[in-house]
């Protein structure tokens, strides 16, 4: 069951759904308007987080903040009668999705031929039902690499960050309130033969990330964590990606040097994250030949 949380009074989210795909939906409640981040992967979504922000009588947001272009943090746009905001990179992204048709057999063919992924088309049709009546619309407003947000009282920096999940991923940065919304940005490369991390991009990833004095960062498909459960998170990305450059994506020798590093058996995260790093090495160096 979603639920919608406070964090403190300028920061709202919505818990995610992992069965459909919903991401966290944010709202940053300033003196003059209320920022959305986010709009959710139906208009269901959509409308199911504006009502619970009516039932806390927060002020409805006044614009819509998107980062990236994945189905399931945009198909709840057209449910939102409010200006959007995207990085260019994410609104050419949109782009290419204008096109497609969203029924079942439209969609098996586009996981078939690799252009979508099973986990996002089974998605779509747990979250959609029959219903299938999916619009594509494009954000009112773009940026290039960052823009600000005056709201009153609170100021959001958007900055597109990149990585391997989605190269045009933008968090948000509340300034006044030090919380970070990642997105999905710290998460893997999803569309590809194998889920996937790449040692350079993760590394300037990371050293993007850096830039942002955060007490608290935001997982979209996660929960609000804290700034030590981040480095914490940080530091296995950071030191995957070394041992990756080390090894040359050699598995066993990548686990074998992390275990000598933590000096424990490592956990099912570190296991998987070993896995995703060596996965990117392995199709770097296919694409390479």
């Amino acid at each position: 069951m979603q639920t919608l949380e406070k964090l403190n009074r300028r920061f709202w989210y919505q818990t995610p759904v992992s069965e459909t795909d919903r991401p966290i939906l944010g709202a940053v409640v300033g003196d003059r308007m209320t920022l959305m981040i986010d709009a959710g992967n139906s208009k269901a979504h959509a409308q199911l987080f504006l009502s619970e922000l009516e039932k806390q009588r927060i002020p409805s947001p006044s614009m819509v903040a998107l980062t990236h272009w994945h189905w399931d943090h945009i198909f709840g746009l057209p449910a939102l009668d409010i200006p959007s905001v995207a990085s260019s990179l994410t609104k050419a992204e949109m782009e290419k999705l204008i096109p497609y048709r969203w029924t079942d057999d439209a969609l098996d063919e586009r996981v078939k031929s690799g252009v979508e992924i099973e986990f996002c088309a089974s998605a779509i049709k747990k979250e959609y039902g029959k219903d299938r009546s999916i619009k594509i619309k494009l954000p009112d407003i773009t940026f290039e690499n960052k823009l600000e947000i005056d709201l009153g009282g609170v100021n959001c920096q958007l900055q597109q960050v990149g990585g391997d999940h989605s190269p045009d991923s933008v968090v948000v940065y509340i300034k006044e309130e030090k919380i970070l919304f990642l997105g999905d940005a710290i998460y893997g490369n999803l569309y590809a033969s194998k889920w996937n991390y790449t040692a350079d991009s993760v590394l300037q990833l990371m050293d993007a990330l850096d830039q942002f004095d955060a007490d608290t960062y935001i997982l979209s498909h996660g929960t609000a964590i804290s700034k030590s459960e981040y480095q914490e998170e940080a530091s296995l990305l950071r030191k995957a990606a070394k041992f990756t450059k080390e090894f040359e994506g050699q598995l066993e020798e990548m686990k074998n040097a992390y275990q000598s590093y933590v000096n424990r058996e490592l956990n099912d995260n570190e296991l998987e994250t070993i896995q995703y790093f060596a996965n990117g090495y392995e199709l770097q160096k296919t694409s390479a030949v």
